[in-house]
């Protein structure tokens, strides 16, 4: 997993944008009036995602949308389905844990 991604997506106003485009493509204008930026702001946390491969360009008349790129949050995703799988044990571990707990309480009273 390459850390330009997280540093890209550890910027708050940048993780906001990626869920701007969620919905689909966007203008910088539209960028920037959802997250109350300038334009030029804007701009610049796009040239970083730009950058790190999150988000790419489509010129449509004298417009630019930009729009989310699915392999790096796709690459994302199998790298957290390694932590995910621990954690479900831990979890799992944990309930099973305050099952025991609960059952001990019930026989005492």
């Amino acid at each position: 997993m390459d850390n330009t991604t997280f540093i890209a997506l550890a910027e708050p106003n940048r993780l906001r944008i990626v869920e701007l485009l969620l919905e689909g493509p966007l203008t910088v204008g539209d960028i920037a009036d959802g997250l109350g930026l300038r334009q030029p702001q804007a701009s610049k946390h796009l040239r970083v995602l730009l950058d790190a491969g999150l988000v790419e360009v489509q010129a449509v008349a004298n417009r630019r949308n930009y729009k989310l790129r699915l392999e790096p949050f796709q690459e994302l995703d199998t790298w957290l389905e390694t932590y995910r799988s621990i954690w479900d044990e831990r979890f799992e571990a944990l309930e099973n844990y305050l099952k025991k707990l609960r059952n001990k309480e019930n026989k005492q009273n």
